[in-house]
């Protein structure tokens, strides 16, 4: 926090009108997304359990010698036992660029028993520069388009561009969300608002909720990871303010006691379980919530890097099942 945010917490300068309206949209879109009474009668009535579904985020096994191609990192995902992958477009369009086609690998991933719940991709969307963000709605509609050609059905949304400012007109940012997502619905491709715990937008949370809930569409969801929730300083007890249905896709992985939050990085992360992270807790949050989507491992640990990625997946899929109480 800078000097500026303490003094604007502290209540020394007081609040313009615009921003006490969004603090009270913001109190009013999270009590509707709070599904108090589901609650209470979940934790009477509990839903029969279901087989969560486990996904390999493919930064996991990158390598750092050698790239892990994407038709590698489809084998390893299905050798490993994951139910999904979840690709980054750099590799997809390497592999379109060096004459591979989009068709076929959607066939190979399709043959091995993956889907595709999530892709991971870099558009600047949200920016305010009209030249730029049309140049980045280009590049999602190119990375949804290519997408939608492997089986692919959501598509990350960061807030890339903006990761160096604390971006205060979040209605404006809903605005472009709700452009975002009516661009994906051409291709059945839906972005998420990804939380984002080292930028300074998107860093908490409430903001992603904010955005989500005032974009006005209902098929407007969030992205949480366990680590970018720990890095940008919110509490796991925040997604109880959440329907879980806004939630298809939750990044799982890690994080150790030291380095402290302020300097941890994504390099630090680790498998789920090796850490410091109150998973059970999280368990019972997401059941609560009604939670029904896919986890996702997603790693930058640079050792990992260094040992076979088959090993890596393996892994990785046993720590996470472990963590959310599924058998192995």
């Amino acid at each position: 926090m800078t000097s500026n945010d303490a003094t604007a917490h502290s209540g020394a300068k007081p609040l313009s009108r615009r921003h006490w309206i969004q603090g009270t949209l913001g109190a009013i879109a999270g009590a509707a997304m709070v599904p108090g009474v589901a609650r209470s009668l979940r934790a009477e009535n509990p839903p029969a359990s279901k087989r969560p579904r486990y996904c390999l985020n493919t930064s996991t096994i990158r390598g750092t010698n050698s790239e892990v191609g994407i038709v590698d990192q489809v084998r390893i995902a299905a050798e490993a036992g994951y139910d999904a992958i979840e690709p980054w477009l750099r590799d997809i369009n390497r592999f379109k660029d060096e004459g591979g086609s989009l068709r076929d690998l959607g066939r190979q991933i399709a043959d091995v028993g993956l889907a595709v719940p999530s892709a991971i991709g870099f558009a600047r969307w949200a920016v305010d520069d009209p030249a730029e963000r049309a140049a980045g709605l280009d590049e999602a509609r190119r990375d949804m388009d290519t997408l939608s050609t492997i089986g692919g059905t959501r598509l990350a949304a960061p807030p890339v561009g903006l990761t160096d400012q604390r971006y205060g007109d979040l209605l404006t940012l809903a605005e472009r969300y709700a452009t975002l997502l009516e661009l994906g619905a051409e291709f059945g491709v839906v972005p998420q608002l990804e939380v984002w715990g080292f930028s300074r937008t998107f860093q908490r949370l409430g903001e992603v909720a904010f955005v989500a809930v005032e974009s006005g569409r209902p098929d407007a969801c969030i992205l949480p990871d366990v680590y970018h929730l720990y890095k940008g300083g919110s509490s796991l007890e925040g997604l109880l303010h959440l329907n879980g249905a806004s939630i298809h896709v939750f990044h799982l992985n890690d994080y150790p006691a030291e380095p402290p939050r302020e300097s941890i990085s994504d390099a630090d992360r680790v498998f789920p379980g090796d850490g410091i992270a109150p998973f059970d807790r999280l368990r019972e949050i997401l059941d609560a919530i009604g939670f029904d989507g896919t986890f996702s491992l997603e790693l930058f640990n640079r050792e990992y890097w260094t040992r076979d990625p088959l090993d890596v997946a393996r892994e990785g899929l046993r720590k996470m099942k472990a963590v959310t109480g599924a058998s192995a």
